[in-house]
């Protein structure tokens, strides 16, 4: 079995997200992140038929590995990691296009009843249930 890739967003690096230094702005890096978890949601259908329940950041950490300038386009990546609690992590990679990874993403999320303000069990049950595609949002399904 061959090793499946995770999902892909290509971003380019914008003059006016640059701090003094003339590299990306430490919280820019976060905003990729977002974009890229948005848009594996909502390629994997994972945004519609959620009814009352919504994906919430509990927890992020970014490695910075290598600088970025402005003009840089990168690859964000972003992959599910399931467990048994109510939580699951989604792990970014920013890579400029001549494979230098620039930094390292993990996030933990769970699932919020929107009325209860209180996280669900079993967060891929929820994601199933809706009808996301789980093979799109987890390289591990």
């Amino acid at each position: 079995m061959t090793e499946r890739e995770p999902f892909r967003t290509r971003i380019k690096v914008r003059h006016y997200e640059l701090d003094t230094l003339g590299h990306l702005n430490h919280a820019v890096y976060h905003s990729y992140g977002e974009v890229s978890r948005l848009e594996l949601l909502e390629a994997a259908g994972a945004l519609k038929g959620l009814g009352n329940v919504a994906s919430v950041l509990l927890e992020t950490n970014v490695v910075f590995r290598r600088e970025l300038r402005a003009g840089d386009e990168v690859d964000v990546t972003c992959d599910v990691k399931f467990g048994t609690g109510k939580t699951f992590k989604m792990d970014s990679t920013i890579t400029k296009l001549d494979g230098t990874v620039a930094a390292e993403i993990s996030c933990t999320l769970g699932m919020m009843d929107l009325e209860l303000r209180k996280l669900v069990p079993n967060p891929r049950g929820v994601f199933e249930a809706a009808g996301a595609d789980l093979r799109m949002l987890s390289t591990s399904e």
